[in-house]
């Protein structure tokens, strides 16, 4: 005999709707029609507008016939049309790509390929390396060229129409579609693992609605924040802030690139409340010219992942005017869900007992059901002292679908109910975590993961390479950068210089070691190279 509490009490479209962070938009475009919504450049453009450009967006591509389960590809700077793919494309049931603009040609044209991408939206500033893309992928997609009108950029069209006279004749009162189901897919977003090609990981509307939220919470937003765009918005969806600003009617000011003056400028300017970015855009603002440099009558609050900022630079910061929140997360979990919550009693610690506490990573977002370290043989959870080692293990809600046509890589990272994240770390007595080493090793570069095997991969095809092994070396402005060490064939020569040439040709610029050591490599007695002893060896490479 069922419960009283489910007899006549079903779902019905009355109170039961699917959650999508794009009611969101709907919402402040009728409750703060008139607010500035986008700022770029010179042009503002209020809710009412930002909404109405969406739909005209997703008119246009229902009427090319792109629909529910397409893939579109969007190669964009942080401008409006990038917020407006984040809206316009999943508002018809398609799939939006951002891809990664640091990229080369041929993962890019893997990363369209594997997608079955039917459309590309593309920024005529990156119109050389999408050629090349173009040419080698297998996919024919209808490519959308944007010619920002805010800032001249060099570059040629390759698409048959231009962004604007694209939705121009899109219907601004378009009748979107809600998901059938939440866990219909909403983002398609690469990352670099541990071998050449990215794996997709899918993210569904319910973990970008939920993250919305958690943002709120986690990041203090209140009602009109103005948030400025240092974080690139193809990384993990910009952590899902194009989607949460609208939770809290806020206003975006895209930043199409990331220089100390204009980021000054702009805060000033705009009243800007909060920003986002990896360890180099403190150094861009700490290490500006003082020409360049602001002043401000307010505490700005600064959203930082990757490794933990130095002390040092948190005191440049508050000098600045700037309160740093410490965040981390992976693609796989809609960007960051683990945030360090400060307590107020931790204020009274000496400067070293901070730093401590300001390096670990933190608890769980609100949005996240649980976040623990495992040993993952035993899939038991270590001990909570703050010394035994094991994997940092997610599970909840804003954890990804899984890896698009990879059933194998997603199986593995779900073992045993949980995500594996790869990073290796502790769990302290009260519930903080604090990551201590990446099994991957992935480096982590400018807030933008690299795959010491790809460039492994590049430096070993020189001829006169007999071994190498790339690790990360921390470095002051991007958080960590590659550094190869090589052993060089008996009888033969090789520059650093020639190394660096040698990958520039072959890789993105800045997955190319910035560090070429040559030396005998440390290994086992089977074999297998010390990676260890080679990260304690960079301490001393110049």
């Amino acid at each position: 005999m069922p419960s009283i509490y489910e007899q006549d009490l079903d779902r019905n479209p009355a109170n039961y709707q699917p959650l999508t962070p794009l009611s969101l938009l709907a919402r402040s475009a009728l409750t703060f029609p008139n607010h500035t919504a986008v700022i770029h450049g010179k042009s503002k453009t209020d809710y009412r507008t930002f909404y109405a450009r969406c739909r005209k967006l997703a008119s246009a591509l229902a009427a090319r016939g792109i629909s529910k389960g397409d893939t579109v590809s969007v190669m964009l700077a942080n401008t409006p049309a990038m917020l407006e793919c984040h809206y316009g494309v999943p508002m018809i049931g398609a799939v939006l790509n951002t891809l990664n603009t640091r990229l080369d040609a041929a993962i890019i044209a893997f990363s369209m390929d594997h997608a079955e991408t039917k459309v590309l939206i593309t920024d005529k500033e990156f119109s050389k390396t999408i050629k090349a893309a173009l040419a080698e992928a297998k996919v024919k997609p209808l490519v959308i060229d944007f010619d920002d009108p805010e800032f001249a950029v060099e570059g040629e069209r390759l698409g048959e129409i231009e962004y604007e006279e694209f939705i121009k004749d899109g219907d601004p009162e378009f009748e979107w579609r809600m998901p059938d189901d939440e866990w219909e897919s909403i983002s398609l977003n690469y990352t670099s693992g541990t071998t050449g090609n990215p794996k997709g990981v899918v993210y569904h509307h319910r973990g970008a609605a939920l993250m919305c939220y958690a943002n709120v919470l986690a990041c203090s937003l209140p009602r009109h924040p103005v948030y400025l765009w240092t974080l690139p918005m193809f990384h993990c969806n910009g952590w899902c802030f194009p989607w949460t600003l609208s939770a809290v009617a806020g206003t975006h000011v895209c930043l199409r690139w990331v220089r100390a003056s204009a980021m000054y400028e702009a805060i000033a300017e705009h009243g800007v409340t909060h920003l986002c970015g990896a360890p180099i855009v403190m150094s861009l603002l700490l290490n500006a010219p003082a020409a360049e440099k602001k002043t401000f009558d307010r505490v700005i609050k600064f959203l930082t992942a990757a490794a933990p900022p130095p002390e040092a630079v948190l005191a440049g910061m508050a000098e600045a005017g700037f309160e740093v929140t410490h965040l981390y997360g992976l693609t796989e979990t809609y960007g960051p869900a683990v945030v360090n919550e400060w307590k107020e009693d931790w204020d009274a610690l000496n400067s070293a007992e901070r730093a401590t506490k300001k390096a670990r990573q933190g608890v769980r977002y609100q949005a996240l059901e649980d976040l623990t370290v495992m040993d993952p043989q035993t899939m038991t959870r270590v001990p909570a002292d703050g010394e035994t080692m094991g994997e940092v293990m997610f599970r909840g809600n804003v954890v990804m679908k899984g890896y698009l046509l990879n059933p194998k890589a997603t199986k593995d990272a779900f073992a045993g109910g949980w995500f594996h994240s790869g990073d290796l770390g502790v769990l302290h007595p009260d519930g903080y975590i604090q990551l201590k080493d990446r099994s991957k090793d992935i480096i982590i570069s400018g807030g933008e993961n690299i795959s010491s095997i790809e460039v492994e991969d590049a430096i070993y095809k020189h001829p006169a390479v007999q071994a190498v092994a790339v690790v990360a070396k921390d470095d002051e402005k991007w958080g960590e950068t590659p550094c190869a060490f090589i052993e060089v064939k008996p009888g033969m020569e090789l520059t650093s210089d020639e190394v660096q040439a040698w990958c520039r040709e072959r890789l993105a610029h800045y997955k190319c070691p910035r560090h070429v050591v040559f030396d005998e490599l440390p290994k086992t007695s089977t074999g297998k190279i010390q990676k260890f002893v080679l990260r304690e060896r960079t301490r001393q490479v110049a």
